[in-house]
C-alpha cells in the first residue's frame, strides 16, 4: 500500500480557495488550493495522481512557507475515474482581455474606415497607413501608441474618440526599409527606421497633446538607435479643440525642441504631400531634405492664421504653392505623387545605411567627350555626373535653387558619396549667393554621415558686380570657404575645365592641397583669376597703346592664348599645384582608390552609437 504524499505551500499567505475535500479523486498537476501573497494568487497543485486523504487548511487561513497543506495518496487509476482537473478560465482567441485588445487594433486600420479611405482618394492621395505601409516591410513594423485617442475627454465621449480619432492623428514605429539591398551587411540595425506620418483623415492631420507625446517617444527611440526618420508631414499645424490638458498655450510642447536636436545625428526626411502648414511645416523644415508633391502647399501658417493676423483672406493653394517652394529652395526633390516621394525617400536613405555589393559602372570611356574641345563651348555637367558614378545611383538635391551648382548623392564602386560640381550653364559656373549657400549646406549633410565628397570643379570664380553684392555675398561666399575647411570626411576635387581665383578654391576646401588629390582632365586650366579679365587688368596699357580695333583685338587675343598655355593644365602640373592630370576615363579608378584607402567614416553603418559628427546641420 502507497503512503501518502504530503502538498505543502512554498511561500507565506493566505488561503483564499480549497478546491478539494477529504476522499477526492486528483490527478496530477491538479489545482487543490490557491494561497493569496502580496495580492497575487498562487496555485497549490498535487504532485502525482490519487486519493486526498487530509485537508488541513480552511478558507481565510494564514500559512506558513513550507506549511503541508494537504497529503495525497498516490493511486495508479485509469484516467476516467479521476477527476478532471479545474480549468483557469479560457485561453487563447477566446480569452476576453485579448479579444479586446485584438478588437481595438483593428478600429485605426483603414478596411475600418472606408468614408476616411474614399476622401483621400477623392483628393487622389493615400492613406498614412498606405505611405507607411509602402515605405517600410509591412511585416517588420511596430507601432507605438495605435491605442491613443485625442485629449478631448471633456467634450466627447471615449467611444466617439476612438471611432473618430484613431492614434490621435499619428502613425509611427519602427520597420525595415531596403531590405532588399542591404540584408546581406550583416546587422539588421542597418535597415531599420522610425516611419511617422500625421494621418490628415483625423482632424486634418493636426498636432494633438497626445500625438505630440508620441512624436517625443518616437523621436527618443530613433536617438537612442541612431536610426533615420521618415516623417510624412501632411496637415494643418497645432489643434486649439483639446480639452484634457492641464496648461495654457502648449508652448512647453518638447517635440520641436527633440526633433531639432536630432539634426546631424539621425537622417532626418520629410515628405510634404497637400496642405501642410504652421507646426507641420515647421517639422518639414527641420529635415535634412524635403521631398514634396506636385499638389504640395507649404506655408508657416496656413488660411486662418493669415486671416487672424489681419492679413487678407486667402485661398490654401495660394499658400507656398510648389511651383514657389522648389525654386526658393525649401524642396529639395519634387516628385508627382506619394507613390513616388516614398520610391526618392527610400532611394536617400539609402545613402546613409553603408555600401552595396551589386552596381554597374557606366561607360567611363565616354567621359573623354563630355567637355567640348572649344573651350568657350558651353556642356552639361550633369552628363559627367552620370558617366562618373553608378548607373542610376544619383540623385539630385535642390535642382530648381541656385542652379550655378549641383549637389547630389550618388554611389561609387556602392560606396555612396556626395557630389558637389559648379554648372557651366549658368553663369559660366560662376559662384553666387545661392549656389553658395547650397553647397555648404551639403557639404555638412555629408560631413554629418560620414559620406566622402567628390567636387567637380568648372567656375570662372566667384560672381561679380553691384547686384550680386547687393545679395551679401560676401557673407554666403566665405560661408562655403569655412565649412569646406572644417570637413571631416575625405575630398577629391576633378577639375573639368575653369579653375580660376577664390572660386576654385572654396570648391576644394580651400587650396588645391586641401583634397585627398586635386585632379584635372585634359581640358583643365587654371589662374588666379579668368584669364580674359587677367589680360584686360594686366595689360591694359599695352592693349590701349594699340589704336586700331581689329589689332587690338588680335593682340588680346595672343595674350589670352600665352595665358592659357601657361595655366593649362598639363603646364600647371610641372609645377605640382595639382596631383596629376588625367585621362577622364580612369577618375573613378583615382576617386575609388583613395576612398578606400581612407578610414571608415559611414559611422551608421559601422557604429550607430557613435557620438553625432556635427552638432547639427543647417536648415538652409
Amino acid at each position: 500500500m502507497s503512503s501518502a504524499v504530503a502538498v505543502g505551500s512554498e511561500l507565506q499567505g493566505t488561503i483564499v480557495g480549497v478546491f478539494v475535500e477529504v476522499g477526492s479523486v486528483v490527478r496530477s498537476g491538479q489545482v487543490l488550493a490557491l494561497v493569496e501573497s502580496m495580492k497575487m494568487h498562487h496555485e497549490i497543485t498535487s504532485p502525482v495522481g490519487g486519493v486526498v486523504e487530509v485537508v488541513m487548511i480552511a478558507d481565510g487561513e494564514a500559512v506558513a512557507a513550507g506549511q503541508v497543506l494537504v497529503e495525497v495518496r498516490e493511486v495508479v487509476t485509469d484516467d476516467d475515474q479521476v477527476a478532471a482537473p479545474t480549468s483557469s478560465g479560457p485561453v487563447g482567441l477566446e480569452r476576453d482581455d485579448l479579444r479586446e485588445v485584438l478588437e481595438r487594433h483593428l478600429v485605426g486600420l483603414d478596411e475600418q474606415r472606408p468614408d476616411a479611405v474614399a476622401r483621400r482618394r477623392s483628393r487622389n492621395h493615400r492613406t498614412a497607413r498606405e505611405n507607411v505601409a509602402d515605405l517600410v516591410d509591412p511585416g517588420s513594423f511596430v507601432e507605438y501608441g495605435p491605442l491613443v485617442i485625442a485629449a478631448q475627454r471633456r467634450r466627447r465621449s471615449v467611444d466617439d474618440l476612438i471611432a473618430s480619432t484613431p492614434g490621435d492623428g499619428l502613425v509611427g514605429g519602427i520597420g525595415d526599409v531596403n531590405v532588399e539591398l542591404f540584408s546581406s551587411s550583416g546587422s539588421s540595425r542597418t535597415t531599420k527606421c522610425v516611419a511617422v506620418s500625421y494621418d490628415y483623415t483625423v482632424l486634418a492631420g493636426t498636432q494633438g497633446t497626445q500625438n505630440h507625446r508620441k512624436k517625443d517617444r518616437l523621436f527618443e527611440v530613433a536617438e537612442q538607435l541612431r536610426i533615420p526618420i521618415v516623417f510624412f508631414t501632411e496637415g494643418g499645424g497645432g489643434r486649439p479643440g483639446d480639452t484634457d490638458g492641464i496648461g495654457v498655450s502648449g508652448l512647453d510642447c518638447l517635440a520641436f525642441r527633440w526633433f531639432a536636436e536630432l539634426s546631424g545625428t539621425v537622417p532626418l526626411v520629410g515628405i510634404a504631400s497637400g496642405y501642410c502648414f504652421a507646426g507641420n511645416a515647421a517639422i518639414l523644415g527641420c529635415c535634412d531634405v524635403v521631398i514634396a508633391t506636385v499638389d504640395s502647399n507649404i506655408g508657416m501658417g496656413g488660411p486662418a492664421m493669415i486671416e487672424g493676423g489681419g492679413l487678407g483672406v486667402f485661398e490654401p493653394t495660394a499658400i507656398g504653392p510648389i511651383e514657389v517652394q522648389r525654386a526658393n529652395g525649401v524642396v529639395d526633390v519634387v516628385v508627382a505623387d506619394e507613390a513616388e516621394a516614398v520610391q526618392v525617400a527610400k532611394q536617400y536613405v539609402s545613402y546613409f545605411q553603408g555600401r552595396t555589393t551589386d552596381w554597374e559602372a557606366p561607360d567611363q570611356t565616354a567621359l573623354r567627350d563630355v567637355v567640348p574641345v572649344d573651350r568657350l563651348r558651353a556642356y552639361d555637367i550633369r552628363t559627367a555626373i552620370e558617366g562618373l558614378f553608378d548607373v542610376g545611383s544619383v540623385l539630385e538635391l535642390r535642382r530648381d535653387f541656385g542652379i550655378g551648382m549641383v549637389t547630389a548623392l550618388a554611389r561609387l564602386e556602392g560606396r555612396p558619396v556626395g557630389v558637389v560640381a559648379n554648372n557651366p550653364g549658368h553663369l559660366a559656373g560662376a559662384i553666387d549667393s545661392d549656389g553658395a549657400d547650397k553647397a555648404a549646406r551639403f557639404l555638412q549633410l555629408c560631413d554629418a554621415f560620414g559620406l566622402p565628397v567628390v567636387t567637380l570643379v568648372d567656375t570662372p570664380g566667384m560672381m561679380v558686380g553691384p547686384d550680386v553684392e547687393a545679395t551679401a555675398l560676401v557673407r554666403h561666399c566665405s560661408r562655403l570657404f569655412v565649412v569646406g575647411a572644417n570637413l571631416s570626411v575625405p575630398m577629391v576635387s576633378v577639375v573639368t575645365r575653369k579653375s580660376y581665383g577664390l572660386g576654385a578654391q572654396a570648391m576644394m576646401g580651400g587650396t588645391t592641397k586641401a583634397p585627398l588629390a586635386c585632379l584635372a582632365w585634359p581640358t583643365g586650366e587654371f589662374g588666379g583669376m579668368g584669364l580674359e579679365g587677367a589680360v584686360r587688368l594686366g595689360y591694359r596699357k599695352e592693349l590701349d597703346a594699340v589704336t586700331d580695333d581689329a589689332e587690338r583685338e588680335v593682340l588680346f587675343r595672343e595674350m589670352v592664348d600665352r595665358l592659357y598655355e601657361h595655366g593649362k593644365a598639363v603646364s600647371v602640373a610641372t609645377h605640382f599645384e595639382i596631383d596629376d592630370v588625367i585621362d577622364p576615363a580612369e577618375t573613378r579608378r583615382w576617386i575609388s582608390t583613395l576612398f578606400d584607402a581612407a578610414p571608415e567614416t559611414h559611422r551608421t553603418a559601422i557604429d550607430p552609437f557613435a557620438a553625432p559628427r556635427r552638432a547639427n546641420i543647417d536648415t538652409w
